[in-house]
C-alpha cells in the first residue's frame, strides 16, 4: 500500500521531523521558495497532506487543486496565510503549534525594548564606524526603563509573559485587550486601558495581538498621532497590524521615538525599504521564535498534527473544531 503524500514546503532538518519516516512520502521544496515551489503546486492533485509555513499562502484556489487533501499543518502559532473558512467548508483540519513559541517571542519583544531605548544598534554602529571618539555626556542618550509604562496590546500568553519579564526591570504595566479581560493583567499588576488611553500614557508599545480585519492597520496616521513623541513602538506580533507607510511618515517626522519591529508588511521588507534607512527603526528578519529548542519543538508538534490528519484522527492543535460537528 503506497504511503499518503505529504508536501513540506521548505526544509526542516531530519531529527525534527523524524516522527513522518516510514508513515508518509514527503516531497519538499527548496529553502528560498517565496511560498510553495512549482513541484509542489505540481503535486496538489495527489497530496493528502501540507505542512507549511506562516509564509505559505493556502487559499481556495490552491484548495481547488488538492482534492484528496485531508490535513493542513502550519508551523507556527498563527494562522493568517490559510483561509481557515475554506479549509473547514471542505472538513479539511487545520493544525497550528501554539503555546511553544511563548517565551521565545516575549524574550525577543524584551530584548528589542531594552535595544531601542538604549540606542544599541545605532551606538554600535556608530562605533564600527570611528564615531566613538571620547566619551561623550550627551552621546547616545537612551530611555529610562525604570517607573516608565510599557503598554501591551494584547494580553494572551505573549503579553502576560512579558509583563512577568518587564516587572523586573520597574516598568509601570498597562495593557489593552480586545476580549476585554478588565482582569487579565492583575497578576502581574497590570492596569486595563482603553487603546485610546494605553496610547496616550505609554512610553512604550508591544504589540501582541493577532491579525484580524479589526486588528490589521490598526497603528495607523491617528493611533500615531495619539502616542506621546517621546514614545518606543515594538511589534513581535504581525506586519500588518501597523500601516508601514504611516510608521515611516511617524518615524521620519519626529511623531514617535523609535520602533522596533520582528514583523513587517510586506515580509520579507524589501532591500531598499525606507525603514532601513531611518536610524530610529530597528528591523529584524521575523525571527521570535527562533531558538534551536523551540523551532524544533514547533516541528515536532506541527508533525503531530499532520499524522493525525492523515490518520484521519482529531488534531491534537485544532484551529477550527467546528468540522467535526454534525
Amino acid at each position: 500500500m503506497a504511503l499518503p503524500l505529504v508536501l513540506l514546503s521548505h526544509p526542516l532538518p531530519p531529527k525534527w521531523i523524524s516522527a513522518l519516516q516510514g508513515r508518509v512520502r514527503l516531497i519538499v521544496g527548496p529553502p528560498d521558495a517565496p511560498g510553495f515551489a512549482p513541484h509542489l503546486l505540481e503535486l496538489l492533485g495527489e497530496a493528502e497532506g501540507i505542512l507549511c509555513l506562516l509564509t505559505d499562502r493556502v487559499d481556495q484556489e490552491l484548495l481547488d487543486q488538492a482534492p484528496r487533501l485531508r490535513v493542513i499543518s502550519n508551523m507556527a502559532v498563527g494562522y493568517d496565510n490559510i483561509d481557515v473558512a475554506a479549509c473547514s467548508r471542505r472538513r479539511i483540519p487545520v493544525g497550528n503549534t501554539p503555546g511553544i513559541l511563548t517565551d521565545a517571542t516575549a524574550d525577543l519583544a524584551m530584548t528589542l525594548l531594552l535595544a531601542s531605548a538604549r540606542k544599541i544598534f545605532s551606538a554600535s554602529t556608530d562605533a564600527r564606524n570611528g564615531l566613538w571618539t571620547t566619551w561623550s555626556p550627551m552621546g547616545w542618550l537612551g530611555a529610562d526603563l525604570k517607573d516608565a509604562t510599557l503598554g501591551i496590546v494584547g494580553m494572551g500568553k505573549i503579553g502576560k509573559a512579558l509583563a512577568d519579564r518587564a516587572r523586573g526591570f520597574g516598568l509601570k504595566l498597562i495593557y489593552t485587550d480586545s476580549r476585554h479581560q478588565p482582569d487579565a493583567g492583575m497578576r502581574y499588576g497590570a492596569e486595563y486601558r482603553s487603546l485610546d488611553e494605553l496610547l496616550a500614557e505609554s512610553d512604550f508599545i508591544s504589540l501582541h495581538c493577532p491579525l484580524t480585519e479589526e486588528t490589521r492597520g490598526m497603528i495607523n496616521t491617528a493611533a500615531l498621532k495619539k502616542m506621546k513623541p517621546s514614545a518606543i513602538l515594538i511589534n513581535t506580533a504581525r506586519g500588518p497590524v501597523v500601516a508601514t507607510d504611516d510608521l515611516v511618515q511617524a518615524l521620519s517626522e519626529g511623531w514617535i521615538r523609535a520602533a522596533a519591529l520582528d514583523v513587517t508588511d510586506p515580509e520579507p521588507l524589501p532591500e531598499h525599504h525606507p525603514l532601513y534607512d531611518l536610524p530610529n527603526c530597528l528591523v529584524l528578519p521575523h525571527v521570535g521564535s527562533a531558538t534551536e529548542g523551540t523551532r524544533r519543538l514547533m516541528a515536532e508538534m506541527a508533525c503531530e498534527n499532520l499524522l493525525a490528519g492523515i490518520e484521519k484522527k482529531r488534531l491534537p492543535n485544532l484551529v477550527n473544531p467546528e468540522i467535526y460537528k454534525s
